[in-house]
């Protein structure tokens, strides 16, 4: 990585090629993409990403609610699926937001991505680095499928190799891009946040994670997968609103 110098500058500086407008730009093509058959190829290693941090949202969480993260499995399907075990605190309450941490897990890396991306360029490529080497060290200690470990090495070792190989502004637009990618990847299977069971790795039908969040605590699936919506939505909006302020920034100075 490069050393940080006074010539480090916050992002977005005035017609550049990672404005404001390049990364709505962004954001409108990842939707379209989505509604054509070879864009979800196109898209293919960011929905595996986004299952990434949904997984790890799972996983870290429980550690943070004082059980155990045991492993994370991917599929080439873009599905996945992480295991812990012990005593959680706070009961089902504890149950609750570990399930609830998956499905915020894409967002809240999104919003981070985001406003990282407003910082001076030392701190974006040590972002980048950290995010690559979070995903080769989930691949040593918690993936547990072959198309995982592969997929996540391989992310691993390109994200971490954007600060070195690439310019400023595409090491800028590269965290709003994966920012935002992370942000409205919760939006892409919005089904799933209002279904009460579903299947996956081949396994039989199962609670999904607002299924299991209803199971623990009062209210029915379809509430909180509503209200994890909404949550998903302001953080989005959160991310967005520190690059729209940076953006107005440059734009007067």
């Amino acid at each position: 990585m490069k050393s940080p110098s006074p010539a480090d500058t916050p992002p977005i500086p005035q017609n550049s090629p990672q404005s404001l407008t390049w990364l709505i730009g962004a954001a409108i093509a990842t939707v379209i993409l989505w509604q054509i058959p070879f864009g979800r190829y196109v898209l293919y290693p960011f929905s595996i990403l986004a299952t990434w941090f949904h997984e790890m949202g799972h996983g870290l969480t429980a550690i943070a609610m004082g059980g155990t993260f045991k492993q994370l499995m991917l599929y080439p399907s873009g599905a996945g699926l992480a295991y812990h075990s012990g005593q959680l605190w706070f009961g089902p309450i504890g149950r609750a937001l570990v399930s609830a941490g998956g499905l915020l897990g894409p967002s809240i890396a999104g919003m981070v991505l985001l406003w990282l991306s407003t910082r001076k360029l030392s701190r974006v490529q040590l972002g980048l680095f950290f995010l690559g080497l979070g995903l080769l060290a989930s691949a040593l200690i918690w993936v547990r499928t072959l198309f995982g470990v592969a997929i996540v090495v391989a992310l691993g070792v390109a994200i971490a190799a954007i600060p070195l190989y690439m310019p400023k502004w595409m090491q800028y637009f590269s965290v709003q891009f994966l920012g935002v990618q992370a942000c409205i990847s919760s939006y892409q299977h919005l089904d799933y946040l209002f279904t009460e069971r579903v299947s996956v790795g081949g396994r039989g039908l199962q609670y999904s994670d607002t299924g299991m969040i209803a199971q623990q605590l009062l209210l029915p699936y379809w509430f909180w997968g509503g209200l994890l919506a909404v949550i998903s939505l302001i953080f989005l909006g959160l991310g967005l609103r520190s690059v729209m302020r940076q953006s107005f920034k440059e734009a007067k100075g």
